[in-house]
């Protein structure tokens, strides 16, 4: 006989078995399969998954997943900075190059070789030669050559003020330069009133405002002076001491204040006339001349990379802070001028000459770069000085640079380049592609580096200016 139980269906086996007997519980543990699973999705993507909303309701005991705390502010995304220029830094055409890039508004560091060690900057320097002078001597400030009458009838002292822009033409080329003619006109009428009938037979040619014999920097080469691109640096000069007074780049003398006195004495119509040298005991005036203003001077200074004009300056800022006007007196003179005007790290800094020309100005390519940067958005001498920086591809000695295929720089970048027979040199801050505003300077330093390393370093900068804020440090 069959067993009447044992003639009923039997469940199926395994899981599909403890499902039909337990249906309450094999919701509860699908319900918590399924909340586990979904919770490990979203953690592995990493999405948030406890909020009130999202609690599972099961019976018999509700379960409830506790919210996570949210950011008040979400974070801005930080951009990778993978744009390399390093195809552009390590061209054989740079023996050896430093220098550095950064963001202007911050002054993080994009890009770095060797940018705190100290090097020569080369006409770098004049930049910071023409924030001092407009910081100490001011923009308004004019420089003055006078004629004072003698310690005796017949004799006159033309004194040196330090202009090297006094003018024996009205086709000079420093522009509205005060002229020489008009110096001896003023002083021929004057001193007929002091003095009738006595002829003048003797020129003092008072120089002294700082020391003659401290006129020629050992370390400047001696083809720069017969090259026609610096003068010997005194306080009495013409045309800022070329033959061709017309032109920038003209040879210059080996003795400026005889050569003033002479043009001087012809302007006057006194042929005969003695020299000698000294320093005026008089003080009655007999003639005076001004320069244009320190700030039409430093633009000329910057402009065309005046050298005569930078030493002048620089010897000025000296002597208005008290000191010699030697040119062993420049580093603390130009140091304590920047300061002044805002740059705490200017101590950091070594000075020797108002032009660059001298290896021995030793200035870390960051300092630079931050000089530019604070420049570029500073109201005072900084910014002043800045602003008569020349443009890429515009202006300047920078007008013919940024060609072929550094062409999309032109008209991006404000920058003070340098150029020796061991350096080629540029600093200045350039507005990127991607609207970035990115301060740099690049030293390309070698012995007999060619003219090869100008375009090379317009190339570098054309790099940097593609890449932006996205300039890495590789």
């Amino acid at each position: 006989m069959t067993d009447s139980a044992s003639s009923e269906p039997k469940a199926p086996g395994g899981i599909r078995a403890f499902i039909a007997e337990h249906p309450t519980a094999s919701t509860v543990t699908v319900a918590a399969v399924l909340f586990a699973l979904l919770a490990g999705v979203a953690v592995f993507a990493g999405i948030s998954v406890g909020s009130v909303d999202s609690a599972v309701d099961v019976t018999p005991d509700e379960v409830t997943v506790e919210q996570r705390s949210q950011p008040d502010v979400t974070p801005d995304a930080v951009g990778i900075r993978t744009c390399s220029v390093d195809a552009f830094a390590s061209v054989d055409t740079f023996p050896s190059l430093v220098g550095v890039v950064t963001d202007a508004a911050s002054g993080e560091v994009l890009w770095d070789r060797s940018a705190e060690e100290a090097a020569s900057p080369a006409h770098i320097v004049t930049a910071f030669t023409a924030a001092a002078a407009l910081q100490t001597l001011g923009a308004d400030s004019r420089i003055s050559t006078t004629v004072i009458d003698g310690s005796q009838p017949g004799v006159i002292v033309l004194v040196g003020g330090g202009d090297p822009t006094l003018a024996t033409t009205n086709a000079s080329y420093y522009r509205d330069a005060p002229q020489i003619s008009d110096l001896a006109s003023q002083a021929m009428t004057r001193y007929e009133e002091l003095h009738p009938g006595v002829p003048i037979t003797e020129i003092v040619l008072d120089a002294s405002l700082w020391n003659v014999s401290d006129a020629w920097d050992s370390n400047w080469p001696e083809r720069e002076r017969t090259g026609g691109y610096h003068s010997s640096v005194t306080a009495l000069m013409v045309d800022g001491d070329r033959a061709d007074a017309t032109v920038a780049v003209s040879p210059r003398g080996t003795d400026p204040v005889k050569t003033a006195g002479e043009a001087f004495a012809q302007a006057a119509g006194l042929p005969a006339v003695t020299f000698s040298t000294g320093a005026a005991v008089g003080t009655t005036v007999l003639a005076e001349v001004k320069s244009q203003p320190v700030d039409v001077l430093v633009e000329q200074m910057l402009i065309s990379g005046d050298d005569s004009l930078a030493e002048a300056l620089a010897r000025l800022v000296s002597k208005k802070l008290g000191l010699s006007g030697a040119a062993s007196t420049l580093d603390q003179a130009i140091q304590s001028s920047l300061t002044d005007a805002g740059l705490e790290d200017a101590a950091t800094i070594t000075i020797t000459d108002g032009s660059g020309l001298s290896p021995k100005n030793q200035v870390p390519p960051l300092f630079v770069a931050q000089f530019m940067a604070k420049g570029s958005e500073d109201s005072g001498a900084l910014g002043a000085a800045f602003s008569m920086l020349p443009i890429g591809g515009k202006s300047g000695d920078l007008y013919n640079r940024f060609e072929g295929d550094a062409a999309a720089v032109e008209g991006q970048v404000v920058a003070k380049s340098g150029w020796t027979n061991q350096e080629h040199s540029l600093g200045g801050v350039l507005t990127a592609k991607d609207g970035t505003e990115l301060a740099f300077a690049f030293y390309a330093i070698g012995e007999g580096i060619s003219n090869d390393a100008r375009t090379a370093i317009d190339n570098l900068v054309a790099g940097v200016y593609a890449c932006g804020n996205g300039l890495s440090d590789y």
